[in-house]
């Protein structure tokens, strides 16, 4: 017995434990979830009175329609019982039960639609917002622009609090926060009392915007449009989280909206504004490598590491960074995937980031880790590849990037890169909105790519077609296809035998998509991997 109440005394004080650790970590937190809750959230908007009003008028409908059926049903189950000796009446037709239980559940569901038709109605009344703002959901995180109303121009990521993402990697929560899973960096802010219209869509799968305690909740989703809005009627803190099951960090992008009264949005806006301008940068300004390498890190942390791992390795299906062939190849590969992301979207474009801070992320990934290759980007590079001209080649930065860089390479080396003139690409081709011929300008680049293909006959090229989100899907898509298919037939032409062309799925991007983007009008001929 004794032995056994040894044995038993360690179990029992990890259960323990356990067992605190659990009930500190679920705590009512306000604004967001309840333990142990039971109804709606308390509602802060108008719309989420009225919905919780539905709620109980219908909840009461459906319980009184429950006991009265079951309790006429039980009731005449044992009147009419067969021990008392009831016997079964035969009948046929009723005119009277007919009228009745067709009128019945017609006013029924007249008083449920006619108030649910209004509230339905009024959270799809958008107009006449004092404020607009673009959120749009990111893996894993969002982004806020102040497009209209006061703050406009304000725009930022918020992300998961990184200590708290760091406590659930870990798996200890016995110190969780109230907050937990639910702090960010930057809120979503806005004053109280005014119309907030809410313009939501996506930058790589469909994600879902909700904020129990204003009553909204938005499926946002890539290349397309919706919007919703709220008055929120009280200051405070407000929590939602992401209801689209949107990969495998779904549970880590939390919303947060941040009601303040009118003067203390007015100070905060002014507040941001001077940050945004102080925070500014010179994209022509020539950084040192040091520099870049420091910014680079912070902005790493920001967005890449929840995916990539801090230390580079990735996890699962992500790739790792060190050691990457892409990080270690040419800059321009590295600027592609940044800008445009990768995979079909399993690896978003990050557009949304400032070119200062694109160029030190891919100056940070290209000199840390085991990854040094000395290579440097400048801000004024990305300025020129969001316009369609990426460094040529693309070992190496340009030569603002590193002024050390001359001095080191010998003096005949220089005419090297000449010599060979046809590149492994990528080759961009660009055409006119809504058309798919090749013109003078793209003609020579197929065959500037067809030259090099001859030349390397055991290489498949893959053709990616690029189209902005105006129109219909299945139209950009047709015409994504088009674009591509005129490409393959000049390669053919140009000696390229069809069996090496892979064509691949068509790529939307939604920045530039009032068709204004170059880069959403091309097609990249590049090697298949």
């Amino acid at each position: 017995m004794k032995n056994i109440s040894t044995k038993l005394v360690p179990w029992s004080l990890a259960l323990a434990a356990w067992g605190s650790s659990m009930a500190y970590a679920a705590q009512d937190l306000p604004g967001g979830p309840a333990v142990n809750q039971l109804n709606l959230h308390p509602p802060v908007t108008r719309i989420a009175v009225e919905q919780h009003w539905l709620h109980w008028m219908m909840l009461i409908i459906c319980t009184v329609i429950f006991i009265g059926v079951f309790g006429v049903m039980f009731y005449s189950i044992w009147k009419h019982r067969k021990s008392k000796g009831a016997q079964a009446a035969n009948f046929h037709e009723s005119v009277k039960v007919e009228i009745a239980w067709t009128i019945i559940p017609f006013i029924i569901v007249i008083l449920i639609a006619l108030p649910a038709t209004k509230v339905l109605v009024a959270q799809k009344d958008t107009t006449n917002a004092d404020l607009t703002i673009k959120a749009t959901g990111y893996q894993w995180k969002w982004g806020y622009d102040y497009l209209t109303g006061e703050g406009a121009g304000l725009s930022y990521i918020s992300t998961l609090d990184t200590a708290q993402r760091q406590m659930s990697n870990s798996g200890d929560v016995s110190q969780a926060p109230v907050d937990y899973l639910f702090k960010v960096d930057n809120p979503l802010v806005v004053p109280v009392g005014k119309k907030v219209r809410v313009i939501t869509t996506a930058n790589d799968v469909i994600h879902s915007f909700m904020v129990p305690a204003f009553g909204i909740k938005q499926d946002t989703i890539p290349g397309f449009v919706r919007d919703t809005w709220f008055k929120a009627e009280k200051t405070g803190d407000y929590y939602g989280q992401c209801a689209e099951l949107c990969g495998k960090e779904h549970a880590y992008m939390p919303i947060h909206v941040k009601v303040l009264s009118t003067q203390d949005y007015t100070a905060w806006v002014e507040a941001e504004q001077k940050k945004l301008a102080a925070k500014a940068d010179d994209p022509n300004k020539v950084w040192v490598l040091a520099d870049l390498l420091a910014r680079g890190e912070k902005v790493y942390a920001s967005n890449c590491a929840a995916c990539h791992q801090a230390n580079g390795k990735g996890a699962g299906p992500i790739k790792p960074l060190d050691g990457s062939a892409v990080v270690l190849g040419p800059t321009a590969d590295m600027m592609h995937a940044v800008l445009e992301g990768r995979a079909n979207g399993a690896m978003p474009a990050w557009k949304q980031l400032s070119d200062t801070d694109l160029a030190a992320v891919v100056t940070f990934a290209k000199n840390h880790w085991s990854n040094k290759t000395g290579q440097l980007v400048q801000p004024a590079q990305f300025v020129a590849a969001r316009g369609g001209k990426f460094p040529e080649g693309g070992g190496s930065a340009a030569p603002a990037a590193a002024p050390e860089a001359p001095p080191a390479a010998a003096p005949e080396a220089a005419p090297a890169p000449q010599a060979i003139a046809p590149k492994a690409g990528p080759y961009q081709v660009f055409f006119d909105t809504g058309k798919s011929a090749l013109d003078d300008a793209a003609q020579a680049e197929v065959k500037k790519a067809a030259e090099y293909w001859r030349a390397h006959k055991d290489e498949k090229i893959a053709l990616s077609g690029f189209v902005d989100a105006t129109g219909s899907a299945d139209k950009n898509a047709e015409l994504a296809k088009e674009r591509a298919q005129a490409v393959a037939k000049l390669l053919t032409d140009s000696g390229i035998a069809a069996d090496r062309i892979e064509m691949r799925k068509p790529q939307t991007l939604t920045a530039g998509s009032d068709g204004a983007d170059k880069q959403a009008r091309r097609v990249d001929i590049v090697a298949a991997q």
